[in-house]
């Protein structure tokens, strides 16, 4: 009998156990809009059947959950983010990163997924470029924009929507202006005197938010956009009449980051997290329902699903990159000019 009982006994310690395992929860931080219902819908479930774990979504844009970071310095809350690639940079350079630690998915991508600190990786590639509402264009005899000078165009009065530059869409912007300008990231005056003195009088707003950014585009008060191709695909995809272009002068690559927070309680499972945003299953979902092009070279995506997004070597060597060093040195002060001087 007493024999019996030690066994349920040690039975019901395993059950609990497992139960405890199952009930460990992993924070993970990134965008809001079509990414966060990719997450939700489709690469999220699946992690949690394989490992036993609970993730809980933190949405909000880069900016906000680096500020989280920073907030949480020292005790941390979450375990992975999700960043565009300058903010990235600064995660890694704040210390907020761990190494990433060495798995078989990584020898898997294109080299530009990988970032030098080894803290961090890409798990997906947009290009920025111009959305803009196809229906309304031609209802007004407009060509399709086909150049960054394009933006200053007096016809698109109050109808241009541009992310502030704490936001990556808007940053590539005001670097295009100033590169076309004179300038460049080393020399960002141009960029600010286009835009005070010839863009501003077009923007109807200044949208960091993806969800606000459709409903302008949707009322019918945005007719064009700075923005991603994968945030154009996502808005195609409801059926508005969105489309997308690169600018002759070339796209801007914006890449999307993944790191394993320094600290975290659940390191090993953020590690896994991280490695299956990289699997060819998350990958194509990332391509096919965010539009993210993918940065796993084993991901082979159907023609049709192809359309949009940045897919294979050929495509992405054809988009230009940002100085993010000289960016990120001077982001700060660029942040507050722009506060005080072009969004007002």
């Amino acid at each position: 009998m007493r024999a019996f009982i030690l066994g349920l006994m040690s039975t019901a310690a395993l059950c609990c156990g497992a139960a405890q395992a199952q009930q460990k929860t992993l924070y993970v931080a990134a965008y809001g809009g079509s990414f966060e219902q990719t997450m939700r819908k489709e690469i999220i479930p699946a992690f949690e059947q394989k490992h036993g774990v609970k993730v809980e979504y933190v949405a909000g844009n880069s900016t906000d959950n680096l500020a989280k970071l920073q907030a949480q310095r020292g005790n941390q809350q979450i375990d992975v983010v999700i960043l565009d690639d300058g903010p990235m940079y600064q995660a890694v350079a704040l210390g907020f990163c761990a190494d990433l630690a060495k798995a078989p998915v990584y020898d898997e991508l294109y080299d530009l997924a990988r970032i030098p600190s080894g803290k961090a990786v890409n798990v997906g590639a947009v290009g920025t470029g111009f959305v803009y509402n196809k229906k309304m264009f031609e209802e007004n005899g407009w060509p399709a924009p086909a150049s960054w000078n394009d933006i200053k165009d007096p016809k698109y009065k109050k109808k241009l929507v541009i992310p502030p530059i704490n936001n990556s869409y808007g940053l590539h912007a005001l670097v295009m202006m100033a590169r076309l300008n004179g300038g460049g990231e080393k020399n960002i005056e141009p960029g600010f005197k286009e835009f005070a003195g010839t863009i501003n009088p077009n923007v109807l707003a200044y949208e960091p938010s993806p969800g606000k950014m459709t409903e302008l585009f949707q009322s019918g008060q945005a007719a064009i956009a700075v923005w991603g191709s994968g945030r154009a695909k996502a808005l195609a995809d409801t059926g508005f009449p969105a489309a997308f272009v690169y600018p002759k002068e070339g796209g801007i690559l914006l890449a999307s980051a993944a790191c394993p927070i320094a600290g975290s309680k659940n390191a090993a499972e953020a590690q896994q997290f991280v490695q299956h945003m990289l699997m060819p299953d998350a990958q194509t979902s990332l391509a096919v329902s965010a539009g993210f092009g993918p940065v796993n070279k084993t991901v082979t995506l159907p023609t049709e699903k192809q359309a949009g997004i940045p897919y294979g070597p050929e495509q992405i060597a054809k988009l230009m990159v940002v100085d993010w060093d000289t960016i990120n040195a001077n982001r700060e002060a660029w942040n507050k000019r722009w506060t005080r001087e072009i969004e007002r």
